[in-house]
């Protein structure tokens, strides 16, 4: 826990420096959010649409940095981890509904996630991807069940970091229209491009990123006191190092790719060698070598700290349980380097159905914190805000479902939108819940 009373009394400089040697929980989150399935969203829509979506790139990251304020409001308020907290508040179908959710849509992700860091691994190295993926499941099961929290936290620091110069570092060698790309900030969604408007916005509002907040401050020991320290976190991991990381991406991908370029997990590096030179290339390599490692260590721990707060478990490697729940996330990510097709259209997919079941824990937050689930309810900013976010999220997941299904409706389309209608359903019965309670 920080001197939070220390920090607070000192002048400007000194308190930011006070924060930001203090920060870590929401860097984790910002690791998972810098991750591949992003930069397939942002380099597809560039190279799909040009500029046009970059007003959804801006967004996303005031809408991630909103919505992880609103989950660090919940976890430092209530001090415990939000499964319990819901399943106190709503019950226990309500709490197994948030975890299903979560675990479904971070299971999912863990493989293709696997796919990409074994493709990059294996195009840097030389050595067979599935190969890489063995052993990148033990390196995770055995740093994450060794270490614990403290080891993922340094890891998603130094790598998030060095993410972001790489891809900044690439803007600089890539010719980019600025004049054209200013048009892009008028909100508009061409033809076809919801899916791409639903993946990058689901990169930075997921929830993955919102249940495993609450869980990430607790292993650092923070409590309500430390409410300044982790609202400098929030703002420094998911406005500046995620937004600045995002919009890099996006205008690169917008000013010198095509369709046809981004058709693989390095298709889109590959292509920058012959259009603006090897360096270019080189560094976005990299950078998504980078983001694809810290996102794999990131997204592992959330299903392990749901179930084990679900099952009444410690969310620590001092419990034994959960150091093996760990264990087994780890290790059956590993089968995601056999899965075939190209990656960049699996990852987009990945966050669009991530965005789907994002809707469902918005509205279980924003209730948490208008209850008495917490001593300081929100303001009505706050709930301004969240409200708004609740609607778009609602918006591009539905329009994904609408495009899902218009092509016909087989099994990926039938899973999607029977996943959707059920967690609208809940989301209908959330609110009728809060406004007879507020009646009463």
């Amino acid at each position: 826990m920080t001197d939070n009373a220390g920090v607070e009394s000192a002048g400007p400089a000194e308190r930011i420096r006070g924060y930001a040697g203090e920060m870590g929980p929401s860097w984790i989150a910002g690791a998972i959010a810098a991750g591949p399935a992003t930069i397939a969203s942002l380099v597809t829509g560039g190279a799909l649409f040009g500029y046009g979506l970059l007003w959804v790139v801006v967004l996303s990251a005031g809408a991630g940095a909103l919505v992880q304020y609103l989950s660090m409001r919940l976890g430092l308020l209530t001090e415990r981890g939000i499964v319990a907290v819901v399943e106190d508040h709503l019950g226990t179908t309500w709490a197994w509904l948030l975890v299903a959710d979560a675990v479904l849509a971070a299971g999912v992700a863990q493989l293709v996630i696997m796919k990409t860091v074994a493709t990059v691994s294996a195009t840097v190295t030389g050595v067979d991807a599935r190969i890489w993926g063995v052993v990148w499941a033990l390196v995770l099961a055995l740093g994450l069940a060794g270490r614990g929290y403290r080891f993922l936290e340094l890891a998603a620091k130094l790598l998030v970091s060095l993410v972001v110069v790489a891809f900044v570092a690439s803007l600089f060698v890539v010719p980019v229209d600025y004049g054209a790309a200013a048009g892009g900030l008028v909100p508009s969604v061409p033809s076809g491009g919801a899916l791409v408007a639903a993946g990058i916005l689901g990169g930075a509002v997921h929830i993955t990123l919102i249940t495993m907040q609450s869980y990430t401050m607790r292993s650092r020991g923070w409590t309500r006191d430390d409410y300044g320290t982790a609202a400098f976190d929030v703002g420094a991991s998911m406005l500046v190092a995620f937004g600045v990381y995002s919009l890099a991406i996006f205008l690169v991908a917008a000013s010198v790719l095509t369709p046809e370029d981004p058709s693989t997990a390095v298709g889109a590096a590959q292509a920058l060698g012959p259009l603006v030179g090897a360096d270019a290339k080189w560094l976005f390599l990299l950078g998504l070598w980078g983001a694809a490692v810290s996102t794999l260590g990131g997204n592992t721990i959330v299903p392990p700290f749901l179930l084990a707060d679900k099952l009444g478990w410690g969310t620590t490697i001092d419990d034994a349980r959960y150091r093996w729940l760990l264990v087994a996330a780890a290790l059956l990510s590993a089968p995601g380097a056999f899965i075939g097709g190209a990656v960049i259209g699996q990852l987009v997919l990945v966050l669009a159905v991530g965005t789907v079941g994002t809707p469902f824990a918005i509205a279980v937050v924003l209730y948490l914190l208008n209850s008495d689930a917490v001593s300081d309810r929100n303001s009505r900013l706050a709930n301004v805000g969240g409200v708004a976010l609740l609607l778009v999220t609602g918006a591009l997941a539905a329009n994904f479902v609408r495009e899902q299904v218009a092509g016909g409706i087989g099994p990926l389309s039938g899973f999607v939108l029977a996943f959707a209608v059920a967690l609208g359903v809940a989301i209908v019965g959330l609110g009728g819940k809060y406004a007879v309670e507020e009646v009463g």
